[in-house]
């Protein structure tokens, strides 16, 4: 893959995600412990392709911190036959939104 060119892949607003929504988290392990969404999988992006069967059925979001590494893994989840659609804006969105996060710690959860 391109790795200026980002990928076209279905999206969703933060606005639009259900409060059941399977989010899954690919940022790294330090930006995952200083502050995530509540009840997300973490799974580094590089990670993605070996542990794919920790996914479970249905769609799935994918959030990084804007946006560019999510899309990537939308990409490669959408052609390996997974459903899966990049969460707008990432993090970032989420935390603007004011939907719920945490952090590793007793720190307050931010977006590195």
């Amino acid at each position: 893959m391109d790795p200026v060119t980002q990928p076209t892949v279905p999206s969703a607003p933060v606005s639009a995600l259900p409060d059941d929504v399977v989010l899954l988290d690919v940022r790294e392990d330090d930006e995952w412990a200083a502050g995530h969404a509540t009840g997300a999988l973490h799974i580094p992006l590089a990670e993605v392709p070996a542990r794919l069967a920790e996914l479970g059925e249905g769609t799935v979001h994918v959030v990084c911190k804007s946006g560019g590494r999510s899309a990537q893994a939308v990409a490669w989840l959408n052609q390996n036959g997974v459903d899966a659609v990049n969460v707008e804006g990432g993090t970032t969105a989420w935390a603007q939104a004011g939907k719920p996060m945490e952090a590793t710690g007793s720190a307050a959860p931010t977006v590195l």
